[in-house]
C-alpha cells in the first residue's frame, strides 16, 4: 500500500521497488500519482490543474545531471537568463512558469518532500542539492497556487519526490570539457528501523562565458558542489517519524579571474505521519560570499567594486490533517516560516575599500488553509479552497559606515505586515471515456524577499539596486484545458490568462556608457496569457512526446513611467517547443531530446534581444550484467553557441558535453551474475 503525506510518497510497504528496465515503459497517464496538485496523494486523470510529472524513467532519459536541466522539457518551464544551474550564478537560478515575472527570486516554488528549497533569504534555488538518482519522480504544477502554498507559488510549484526503496544506485560520470560527477542513492530496512543516504560531488573546469573580445581578465565559468543528506526512520503501527541532516556546499568562478562566489549550507528537519495528519519542522543556516568587478573596455584588466558577505537562517513547520473517501477529500493546513537575514557588504573605489554597508532583517510568513474536493457523480469533480496569510517584517535597517570617518549612519525600516487571502476553485468534467474539460480560477501572491529589499547586486555593466519599500506581488487568473487520452496516447490544451498587480522588476534608472542602473520597482501591472499543448505516445519500450507554449507577457500599467506599458516583459520567450524520443535500439536504451527558445529581451525598455536558439541532446545506455549499466550522452549535441545575457556584453549559454559513465542499480538481496553467454 502507498502512503502519502505532505508530498511524501512512501513506497517502502511494497515488496521491492520496479527493476531499472521496467522505467523504460511508463504506466499511462491516468494512473500517475500527483501529490502536489492537492497536497495529497490523487491520480493524475481525476486532477483539475495541469500537473507535468517526470518520472524515474523521465528522469533517467535525459542527459541532465540536475533537476532544472531535465525540467527544461517542460514546455512553459523556463530559467532566467536561459542558463542551467550549472554555470548560473545561485542568485539567477529562479524559476518561471508562464511567463510569470522572471527573475533571479523564482516565482514558482520548490519542494523536496514538502520541505522548500528555495532559498530563504531570496528565492533562488540550489538546484543541485539533490541528485537525480535520488529522486523518484518530479511533479511541476502550473498556475496560481497560494492556495495551497502560500508565498512563493505565485506561478506554480514544482516537487520532487526522494526515493524510498530499500536498495541502492551509484553513478559516475567524466565529460569533455572537463567534468567530473558522482552521485549516490542507498536506503536499507531492519525491523522496524530505517535509513537512507544520498550524496552528490561534481567539479567542471566550465566554459568562457563570451567568444568575442575575450581578454587577460577572462577565465571559465567554473563550478564545484558537495552536498549529502542523511535520514532515519522509525516505523510503528501508530505511524512513522523522520529524522534528516543535509550539508551543502559550492563554489563558483562567475567569468572573470577576481568574481567568485560561494555558499555554505546546512539542514536538519523532522516529521511526523499518522493516519490522516502529518507533521514536519526544519532549521538551516547558510553563508553566501561574493564578489563583484568592474572590467576595463579592453577586458584586460579589472577592479573590485564590492564584497558580500550574506548570513541568513530560516526555521519552518507545518501541520496537515486530510480526511478522504474514494473521491472525495478534505484538508486543512497551518505552516509558518521565519527567516532572519543580512547583507554584509564593502564596497571599493579604484581598488581601495571605502565603505561598509549592512542591510537586513527578519521576515515571517504564517499561513492556514483549507481544502476539498466533492465527486459530482461518475463525471465530474468539483474543487474548491482558500488560504489566509500573514507576511510581516520587523528589526529592518540599514547601516552605512565610510572607512575614511569610521562614523556610522543607521536607517531605520518601519515594521509593516500583510494580509492576503488566496482563494481557488477548479471544475473538471468527464463527457466521456477519452475526452475531458476543466477550468479554474485563482489568486495569489508572493511576499518580496529580503535579498530584493536588501541587496544590490551587479552583473557585468549592469547594477540593480535594492528597494526597502516593496510591496506584495498579487495575482488573479484562470485557466481551462482539453484532455484526449486513448490508449497509450495523450493529447492536452491548456488556455491561461492571469494579472499580476505590483510586479517586482528591474527597472532601469540611467543609462551611461561605462554603467546601466536598475532598481527594483513594483511594476504596476503585467499580464500573461497563451497556452500550452502537449502529446505523448508509447509503443513498447518506445515513446515520443512533444510540448509547444506560446506565452504574451506584457506591461499593461506603470504609472511612473508609462513608456514601459505595452512592452514586453524581460525573459519572456513568445514561443517555446520542446521534443523527445525514448526507446530500445540494437539492444541500446537510446533517447533524445530537442528544445527551442524563441527569441526574448534582456531588459525593461525591449532595446537588448536575445536571439532565439535550439538544442539538442542525447543518450545512449546499455545493460552490460545485472545492475551495472554504462551511458554516454550528449548536451547541445550540434554546439550551438546561443546568447543567454546582454549585460550589455553578450553571454553565451552551454557549449557542447560529452559524458561517458557508469551506473549500478541494486536491489535488497540482489547478486550480480555474470552476463549470458
Amino acid at each position: 500500500m502507498v502512503t502519502t503525506c505532505l508530498g511524501v510518497t512512501d513506497a517502502r510497504a511494497q515488496d521491492q521497488p520496479p527493476p531499472p528496465e521496467a522505467a523504460a515503459t511508463p504506466p499511462a497517464w491516468s494512473q500517475k500519482v500527483t501529490v502536489v496538485a492537492n497536497r495529497d496523494e490523487q491520480r493524475l486523470g481525476d486532477t483539475a490543474s495541469r500537473v507535468a510529472i517526470l518520472d524515474a524513467g523521465d528522469l533517467r532519459a535525459t542527459s541532465a545531471v540536475t533537476l532544472d536541466d531535465a525540467l527544461r522539457q517542460v514546455p512553459g518551464f523556463s530559467l532566467f537568463r536561459r542558463t542551467g544551474s550549472r554555470a548560473a550564478n545561485p542568485t539567477a537560478q529562479g524559476a518561471s512558469l508562464r511567463g510569470i515575472g522572471p527573475s533571479g527570486a523564482s516565482r514558482t516554488l520548490v519542494l523536496i518532500d514538502g520541505i522548500p528549497m528555495n532559498d530563504a533569504f531570496g528565492g533562488w534555488v540550489y538546484w543541485s542539492r539533490v541528485p537525480n538518482v535520488a529522486l523518484e519522480r518530479a511533479e511541476l504544477l502550473e498556475g496560481g497556487a497560494s492556495d495551497l502554498y502560500g508565498s512563493g507559488a505565485l506561478a506554480g510549484v514544482v516537487q520532487g519526490v526522494v526515493r524510498q526503496d530499500s536498495g541502492g544506485s551509484l553513478e559516475l560520470a567524466v565529460a569533455s570539457p572537463q567534468e567530473e560527477l558522482a552521485s549516490l542513492y542507498a536506503a536499507g530496512q531492519r525491523g522496524n528501523w530505517g535509513g537512507r543516504i544520498t550524496g552528490d560531488a561534481f567539479r567542471t573546469d566550465g566554459y568562457y562565458l563570451i567568444d568575442e573580445g575575450r581578454g587577460a581578465v577572462d577565465a571559465p565559468a567554473t563550478s564545484r558542489h558537495l552536498s549529502g543528506e542523511l535520514r532515519l526512520d522509525r516505523r510503528s503501527d501508530r505511524g512513522t517519524w523522520f529524522l534528516q541532516g543535509a550539508r551543502f556546499g559550492e563554489s563558483r568562478g562567475n567569468g572573470t579571474v577576481a568574481q567568485v562566489n560561494d555558499t555554505d549550507w546546512g539542514q536538519v528537519a523532522t516529521g511526523a505521519d499518522f493516519s490522516g495528519l502529518s507533521v514536519r519542522a526544519f532549521y538551516g543556516t547558510q553563508t553566501y560570499h561574493q564578489t563583484f568587478t568592474s572590467v576595463a573596455a579592453d577586458r584586460n584588466s579589472e577592479s573590485l567594486t564590492r564584497t558580500q558577505r550574506v548570513p541568513s537562517r530560516d526555521a519552518g513547520a507545518s501541520l496537515l490533517w486530510t480526511l478522504t473517501s474514494k473521491r472525495n477529500a478534505l484538508s486543512l493546513g497551518l505552516d509558518s516560516r521565519f527567516v532572519h537575514g543580512r547583507s554584509e557588504e564593502t564596497g571599493f573605489v579604484a581598488g581601495r575599500a571605502t565603505t561598509l554597508t549592512d542591510a537586513g532583517g527578519d521576515q515571517e510568513n504564517v499561513g492556514a488553509f483549507v481544502t476539498g474536493r466533492l465527486a459530482l457523480g461518475a463525471r465530474g469533480i468539483l474543487s474548491a479552497g482558500a488560504r489566509v496569510d500573514r507576511w510581516s517584517l520587523s528589526a529592518a535597517s540599514s547601516l552605512a559606515t565610510p572607512i575614511a570617518t569610521g562614523q556610522t549612519s543607521t536607517t531605520v525600516f518601519e515594521d509593516r505586515a500583510t494580509t492576503a487571502v488566496s482563494p481557488r476553485a477548479s471544475l473538471l468534467v468527464r463527457l466521456n471515456r477519452e475526452f475531458r474539460l476543466t477550468a479554474a480560477g485563482y489568486e495569489a501572491f508572493r511576499a518580496p524577499t529580503l535579498n530584493e529589499l536588501y541587496r544590490s547586486f551587479r552583473v557585468g555593466d549592469t547594477q540593480t539596486l535594492a528597494n526597502a519599500n516593496l510591496t506584495a506581488e498579487r495575482l488573479a487568473g484562470g485557466e481551462a484545458s482539453v484532455d484526449w487520452e486513448r490508449g497509450r496516447m495523450h493529447a492536452r490544451v491548456v488556455v491561461y490568462r492571469a494579472s499580476v498587480h505590483d510586479p517586482v522588476a528591474n527597472v532601469t534608472l540611467r543609462t551611461t556608457p561605462l554603467l546601466i542602473t536598475r532598481q527594483r520597482q513594483n511594476l504596476g501591472e503585467t499580464r500573461s496569457q497563451g497556452f500550452t499543448s502537449d502529446f505523448t505516445a508509447s509503443w513498447g519500450r518506445f515513446q515520443i512526446g512533444a510540448g509547444y507554449a506560446l506565452t504574451d507577457a506584457r506591461v499593461i500599467e506603470f504609472a511612473a513611467a508609462p513608456g514601459l506599458q505595452g512592452k514586453t516583459v524581460a525573459q519572456v520567450p513568445r514561443h517555446q517547443w520542446t521534443a523527445q524520443a525514448r526507446g530500445a535500439v540494437l539492444g541500446f536504451d537510446a533517447s533524445i531530446q530537442a528544445r527551442y527558445g524563441g527569441s526574448q529581451f534582456e531588459d525593461d525598455q525591449n532595446t537588448l534581444v536575445l536571439e532565439s536558439y535550439f538544442v539538442l541532446d542525447a543518450r545512449m545506455a546499455r545493460r552490460i550484467r545485472g545492475g551495472l549499466e554504462v551511458f554516454l550522452t550528449a548536451e547541445n549535441l550540434a554546439n550551438s553557441r546561443y546568447p543567454v545575457g546582454l549585460t550589455p556584453l553578450q553571454t553565451l549559454g552551454q557549449p557542447r558535453i560529452v559524458r561517458a559513465g557508469i551506473r549500478l542499480d541494486r536491489l535488497p538481496g540482489e547478486r550480480i551474475s555474470p552476463p549470458e553467454k
